[in-house]
């Protein structure tokens, strides 16, 4: 299964074979994750209504073994953002965006209907005006006609308004062309040809606050307090490990992985592997952690005690 995010660029119809989502809002690649697709394609995305896709989220896929890629619109942006930290972009205003021959942000932004209607366009992106003006004009003329549509808002581009600011004397030779939807077919191309990654961590590990974000969106509410404490308690020993310079073996961390394997999904298997060893590792050398430190006798004695209570 390859999951695409599609929305106005394209019609779903020409998606065959992919899993079509509506244009991706912050939340949806992590939740796409949860899916194990082959491949995601990043097409379409809202804004300015509800946030955007989020940069971790893409990253937290490519983690974990997902290959990511973006062109078109919402895609071409992330895309040219992340293309050095392993997204792959597609299409000819990806490669504007990431060679900064366009940099506004806006040249992809479009007024469209809602989902019952298909997401249809109801005005015209700026970088198809600027394709089709190169394409169709003389350079001077192209460039006033570029420099003309951009000064109208996004929502107010409408195609005959584009159609007003070419010279009378052009308008026979001049055609709107569809870029995004010509670079939308080729993110699907590209995204049927690629193959797995290598799962990886990240490094650095992404921050508490991402952590806590993706917890949010994908779980919806907080744990039960027992899962809290023995999660806190993993996560408390091993950064303290760390920052007493204490580093898990290879063998230990394979031993603890054998044990999370079918328990963590991949993207999160190294990192709670690596925190599993340092725990026990902490654990294990409890007497010498602390003057006359606790053994694990005295340890089994009081909680006995406590649950009998």
């Amino acid at each position: 299964m390859i999951v695409a995010f599609l929305g106005p660029s394209l019609p779903a119809a020409e998606a065959k074979g992919f899993r079509v989502l509506p244009p991706a809002r912050q939340g949806d690649v992590w939740r796409a994750i949860a899916l194990r697709p082959r491949a995601i394609a990043l097409i379409d995305g809202v804004f300015e209504s509800q946030p955007s896709v989020w940069h971790h989220e893409i990253l937290d896929a490519l983690d974990a073994g997902i290959p990511v890629i973006g062109g078109a619109s919402m895609g071409a942006l992330r895309a040219a953002e992340l293309h050095t930290l392993g997204m792959r972009g597609a299409g000819r205003i990806f490669g504007w965006y990431r060679d900064g021959q366009v940099i506004d942000d806006s040249e992809v932004a479009l007024l469209h209907a809602g989902a019952e209607h298909g997401f249809k366009p109801l005005t015209v992106p700026q970088v198809n005006v600027r394709w089709s003006a190169q394409r169709s004009l003389p350079g001077p003329q192209a460039a006033a006609l570029i420099e003309a549509s951009g000064r109208i808002f996004y929502q107010d581009r409408s195609l005959l308004r584009v159609l007003d600011l070419v010279p009378p004397r052009f308008r026979n030779r001049f055609r709107l062309l569809d870029l995004k939807s010509e670079d939308a077919r080729q993110v699907l191309r590209s995204a049927r040809l690629a193959r797995p990654l290598a799962v990886r961590p990240r490094e650095p590990p992404p921050s508490s606050l991402v952590r806590r974000r993706r917890l949010v969106i994908t779980l919806g509410q907080p744990p039960d307090d027992v899962g809290a404490r023995a999660g806190l308690r993993r996560a408390l020993l091993s950064g303290w490990a760390r920052e007493l310079g204490l580093r898990a073996s290879p063998a230990e961390i394979g031993a603890a992985r054998r044990t999370l394997r079918g328990a963590a999904p991949p993207d999160e298997l190294e990192r709670l592997a690596e925190e599993t060893a340092l725990e026990r590792l902490v654990l294990s050398f409890a007497p010498r952690m602390l003057n006359d430190g606790p053994s694990a006798l005295e340890a089994a004695a009081s909680e006995v005690r406590l649950r009998r209570r």
